[in-house]
């Protein structure tokens, strides 16, 4: 049985992740306060910016602006885009 959060992304219980994505009280954060969603969502539009930024893992500038616009995207701010980019039309 799926476990549901309040999820602060979309503002809805939804279906939570199965265990923190990463260790440490963020990691424990994420787990508690972000759904499955908003988790899979971010993944896919933090690989955009990784490659469209052609971000460097190993720097820490890098980590640092990726853990920013994370935080961002979760509160439902204004997060950056990658430049050019068009979503698709539904």
């Amino acid at each position: 049985m799926s476990r549901t959060v309040f999820c602060k992304k979309y503002q809805a219980d939804m279906p939570g992740l199965e265990k923190p994505p990463y260790p440490g009280p963020k990691g424990q954060e994420i787990f508690e306060h972000v759904s499955a969603q908003a988790w899979q969502d971010w993944q896919a539009h933090q690989t955009m910016l990784i490659n469209e930024k052609q971000l460097n893992m190993i720097d820490a500038e890098s980590r640092k602006y990726l853990q920013q616009e994370m935080d961002k995207f979760m509160a439902g701010e204004d997060y950056d885009q990658a430049e050019g980019y068009v979503p698709p039309s539904a």
